[in-house]
């Protein structure tokens, strides 16, 4: 050691630590050349004393009496005096003691103050020549730290792992399993060498060993990883282990510590890719995937330690779907995919590797929900749909029937997902699915509601009680022009935006804060096709037919965006795209709508969607971009361009099914008619078409209040005239799905009471007990959800754990907090927690932390005791 470090060690005692006396015993006369030879350097403000040259008392003297404040150096070529014939003992007690060699300079250095560790310090020599790692390590280390403590951070130091605890550390090194050129866990990865090369591989072995149980002749990291993963599914599995795989289970006192550590890596943001991947391994390399296939889901429901398992509970859940449409148990799915999606191979919340399997699983679990919904709605209609009058059906399609075809729209929306990421495990349901939508469904619809419009509706075209769509203007938007001269109506006309599609969108509106969103409807004009939808939607006295079969509001065209804003001037008026809009900064969508009372944002994207054979079967996607579009587009009304009234409609609705219709879908005719002016798949108009077989036939004049003597001929039920350009999506007949029309009204309130009323919030979760304590390795907690979730109360979902100050203590597991019963025993939640293996001090502050499964942020937190002295002796 040069005078250099021996001068910084002891500068580091005097001016950054404060000592007054430092004492230097030297038994071994290494450093008594540096005094004699005067090759020390000398430090500023200390007083060098040799004891070697002095008697101890004049050394006493002159310390403490002479020069009390001076600052002394001590040296000794010998050992220090035994305590009775130490006559500076007193004054070594409450001083600092200093070493030279090296080990006793690393050991100043990390503030240990155990003596003992130079010669631990001593063999790791390798790890200390680097003075990075020695600097990394300081950091960490605690003046009490021990052997086992000082190897633990020196592993730390060299897998970079976050913090100088066993679990991180092994995650940390399984992690880099990852960053090998070729993943293959029976090679170490690169940084195991150096653990090897600083002599760290044997303890951190041993703290495995006291940590897991495991123990081999050969230990390595591909077999300790594989024992663990089996071990945390045999955890889990509510069945057997399988027989080949039993010897791979790590003793039972280190399966708690199991579960602990691997719900930790799989909770963690930067290391749950590596899970994924490694995993996956061990699954292909213990033949996982042959022992599932004789296993309920009753026995995997809690295991999430492997992929594999996730597919077979995707599997059953599907086949149980299949099997019972007649008789399902929808509650049982929803619980089952409820619980699974929180989980972590579904959980959109996790951080894990972005494989495909993670979006298309959630994407299959979310259409098997909708299909066990779908097949439930039809059980409570299995005698088909009866009912009294044309008002009866209309109403029960408002409230309750429209959800058939809403329900269909999911399932396709949800498997379409997971097909696209090659996932066909739902291709014989989605038969089922499309057989009892087309074949069962829309035939009903069609029987049910054909004999209203043949004996009622053709002559006259009314509902008790709905608005005709013509009458659009006149009830909802004049009224409110006429409150006051400052009033203003910013109404949005969505391109066969479906009555089900509005729905959705009314729940997404009334859960933002100070909206309020009330969906009505109106029996929209027959045949409904978007020239006379869109006409009968403008301000006008008369609707009428030209010709050439375009529609006149008040004799005035109104086909083009320039033509509809003529009629709408004289209201202070003016017709806006909606994609233009959303494009517009606010103070350009400001100066565009300023001084206009009215304005008319019409949004295309549904029926320019459906309408072209190449894009028809993109249909749902665009409803599904339609919603969050509508819904940003009233946003911006609201709070960028200072309208609080705003009416969301549509032309028509349309009709849509997965798969193309036949023949037996097709209303023949031969040719069409005399006096036809416009022919479509779905209607033609013309003028003294007369009757036919195959169509129901009609007047414009009845159905939409139009003049100019058109009449109409549509097909019955949902069938066509023909299937050129496109026959999957349809519109222009009479089906409740294209002529219940949504009236979507939603108001920004102001006053106080309102705005209390419309404040979003969570769900409020308490947890059941008192005085919460923990005495066995395992415990279950219950939570209630204290009130059900609406359009304004939202779900959440929570990490769960027990934690000792940030650090956690057990397992890290998801819950939901999303039940819409009313039933409060319904709206109980539990989750068992599994203890590290480890000592408590039922002293000590533990809390059981409930954090946001998205953002991480801790919601909620209750005192815990741990106290497992009783157990523990036993």
């Amino acid at each position: 050691m040069d005078t250099k470090q021996l001068t910084d060690a002891l500068e580091r005692l005097f001016d950054e630590e404060g000592e007054r006396i430092v004492f230097w015993n030297d038994p071994e006369k290494e450093f008594l050349n540096f005094f004699e030879g005067q090759l020390f350097s000398p430090l500023a403000n200390v007083e060098v004393v040799r004891l070697d040259q002095i008697g101890g008392l004049e050394a006493k003297l002159r310390i403490e009496q002479e020069q009390p404040n001076t600052r002394f150096l001590l040296y000794s070529p010998a050992e220090e005096p035994e305590f009775e014939k130490d006559w500076l003992l007193d004054v070594r007690l409450y001083s600092r003691s200093f070493r030279a060699d090296r080990a006793s300079i690393i050991l100043d250095e990390l503030k240990l103050n155990n003596q003992h560790l130079r010669g631990h310090v001593a063999d790791r020599r390798k790890f200390f020549d680097n003075k990075d790692r020695l600097a990394k390590l300081k950091g960490l280390t605690t003046p009490d730290d021990n052997e086992g403590d000082l190897d633990r951070k020196m592993l730390a130091v060299v897998t970079k792992a976050d913090q100088p605890e066993l679990f991180n550390i092994i995650r940390t090194l399984f992690h880099a399993f990852t960053d090998e050129s070729e993943l293959d866990i029976r090679q170490p990865p690169a940084v195991w060498e150096q653990i090897a090369k600083f002599e760290l591989d044997k303890s951190f072995w041993q703290m495995v060993k006291v940590a897991f149980g495991y123990e081999e002749e050969t230990p390595s990291l591909g077999n300790f990883l594989t024992r663990l993963l089996v071990t945390d599914y045999a955890q889990h599995l509510k069945s057997e282990l399988p027989g080949s795989l039993l010897h791979l289970q790590l003793p039972a006192t280190g399966r708690a510590n199991t579960v602990v550590c691997l719900a930790q890596w799989r909770d963690s943001s930067s290391r749950a890719a590596s899970y994924d991947l490694l995993s996956e391994q061990v699954a292909a390399s213990i033949h996982l995937s042959e022992h599932l296939h004789d296993l309920e889901i009753d026995a995997l429901i809690d295991a999430m330690t492997f992929l594999d398992v996730e597919k077979a509970i995707c599997r059953g859940l599907r086949d149980r779907v299949e099997s019972t449409p007649d008789t399902i148990n929808v509650d049982d799915v929803q619980e089952i995919a409820g619980r699974r999606s929180n989980g972590h191979w579904v959980s959109p919340s996790v951080q894990g590797a972005p494989h495909i399997f993670r979006k298309a699983l959630r994407a299959v679990y979310e259409a098997l929900v909708a299909a066990a919904d779908f097949f439930n709605l039809r059980n409570q209609h299995q005698d088909g749909f009866e009912f009294d009058t044309a008002s009866a059906m209309y109403r029960a399609y408002e409230q309750d029937l429209f959800r058939f075809d809403q329900l269909y729209r999911h399932f396709c929306e949800a498997a379409d997902t997971a097909e696209a990421h090659s996932f066909d495990v739902l291709k014989n349901l989605r038969e089922q699915v499309e057989a009892a939508y087309v074949n069962w469904y829309i035939t009903q619809m069609s029987l049910a509601w054909g004999k209203f419009v043949d004996r009622d509706l053709l002559s006259s075209w009314k509902i008790a009680e709905v608005p005709n769509q013509q009458q659009f203007f006149a009830r909802h938007v004049q009224p409110r022009l006429k409150e006051s001269d400052k009033r203003k109506a910013f109404v949005i006309i969505s391109d066969a935006f479906r009555y089900e599609a509005a729905e959705e969108l009314a729940r997404q509106l009334n859960g933002q804060y100070r909206f309020e969103a009330e969906l009505s409807s109106q029996l929209g004009v027959l045949p409904s096709y978007t020239r006379l939808g869109m006409a009968s939607l403008l301000p006008h006295k008369s609707l009428s037919y030209n010709a050439k079969g375009d529609v006149l509001c008040d004799g005035r065209p109104t086909m083009s965006s320039d033509q509809r804003s003529e009629i709408l001037a004289p209201l202070e008026g003016i017709v806006v795209k909606a994609d233009t809009l959303l494009g517009m900064k606010k103070r350009e969508g400001r100066e565009l709508v300023g001084g206009h009372r009215v304005v008319y944002a019409y949004h295309d994207r549904i029926d320019s969607t459906g309408d072209d054979r190449k894009s028809e079967g993109e249909t749902f996607e665009a409803v599904r971009r339609t919603i969050g579009e509508l819904c940003d587009l009233v946003r911006h009304a609201i709070n960028s361009l200072n309208f609080n009234y705003v009416v969301v409609t549509a032309d028509h609705g349309f009709l849509f099914t997965e798969t193309p219709p036949g023949e037996t879908d097709k209303s023949k005719l031969s040719d069409t008619p005399p006096g036809t002016v416009v022919a479509k798949k779905r209607y033609l108009i013309g003028h003294n078409l007369g009757n036919s077989e195959e169509a129901w036939h009609g007047d414009t004049k009845t159905t939409a209040g139009a003049d100019g003597g058109m009449e109409f001929w549509v097909p019955k039920g949902a069938n066509r005239f023909h299937f050129m350009g496109g026959a999957r999506f349809i519109h222009g007949g009479a089906m409740p799905q294209e002529i219940c029309v949504p009236v979507l009204t939603v108001r920004h309130r102001k006053d106080e009471k309102t705005r209390e009323r419309t404040k979003e919030k969570t769900v409020t979760v308490h947890l059941l007990g008192t005085k919460h304590r923990i005495t066995t390795p395992r415990h279950r907690f219950e939570f209630i959800q204290m009130e059900p979730v609406s359009e304004r109360v939202k779900s959440a979902t929570y990490k769960v754990a027990v934690y000792e100050a940030n650090e956690p203590v057990t397992n890290i597991e998801k819950i939901s907090f999303d039940s819409t019963s009313d039933n409060m025993e319904d709206r109980k939640r539990s989750v068992t927690l599994v203890l590290q293996d480890r000592k408590y001090d039922k002293k000590t502050k533990y809390r059981l932390v409930l954090r946001d499964a998205d953002t991480d942020i801790e919601r909620q937190s209750v005192d815990i005791i741990i106290d497992r002295a009783f157990t523990d002796d036993f």
